[in-house]
């Protein structure tokens, strides 16, 4: 899944991967909240404890840049929660409009 959608103050809030040379954010977590410079996600996908993953994070009409360290897995298998640690977050800033 890519995401090619404008950002909006009515958006939801997301976390994106950002794979490539070329930048392409994909969607790939369903965000449950942020706090304390942890994201809580869900993600059809198992990254390991300790990887790192480049993200862009879309939040009150805003977007910064962050390094995720997949921090932990908690809960039952069938609805595993991801913990990621957001290092060397960027300020928010409004992405110009088209």
């Amino acid at each position: 899944m890519s995401s090619t959608a404008a950002l909006s103050e009515a958006s939801p809030s997301r976390v994106l991967v950002v794979a490539g040379d070329d930048g392409q954010a994909h969607d790939v977590f369903d965000l449950l909240g942020i706090s304390d410079g942890v994201a809580r996600v869900r993600s059809p996908f198992l990254f390991e404890v300790g990887e790192e993953l480049p993200v862009r994070i879309e939040q009150d009409g805003a977007v910064s840049e962050a390094v995720a360290r997949v921090r932990a897995h908690v809960g039952p298998d069938d609805a595993r929660i991801t913990e990621l640690e957001l290092c060397d977050r960027t300020e928010p800033r409004r992405p110009a409009k088209p």
